[in-house]
């Protein structure tokens, strides 16, 4: 049930047709809002936890998605957008 989301690349003499820019229009949308999500963690310290065990491990990985969604709540409430 996966599908291929990896984008077409045009080259110097064949261009890509106005399908194939959809498709990767369509693609960019989504991997925009991931990235971006990732960039913003990586700012806040990283995706590198140094802990030992598992279960620490994954306290720290939440802990720094609190801290992410937080500050985006914070953001949209002075921004003035409804999130709820």
């Amino acid at each position: 049930g996966y599908r291929c989301r990896i984008q077409r690349k045009g080259n110097k003499n064949k261009p890509l047709s106005e399908c194939q820019q959809r498709r990767n229009q369509r693609i960019a949308k989504v991997r925009a809002r991931v990235e971006h999500v990732f960039g913003a963690i990586a700012q806040m310290g990283g995706k590198l936890i140094r802990t030992i065990g598992q279960a620490r491990a994954d306290f720290a990985l939440t802990m720094q998605a609190l801290a992410y969604n937080v500050k985006r709540f914070t953001w949209l409430k002075e921004a003035g957008i409804e999130a709820f």
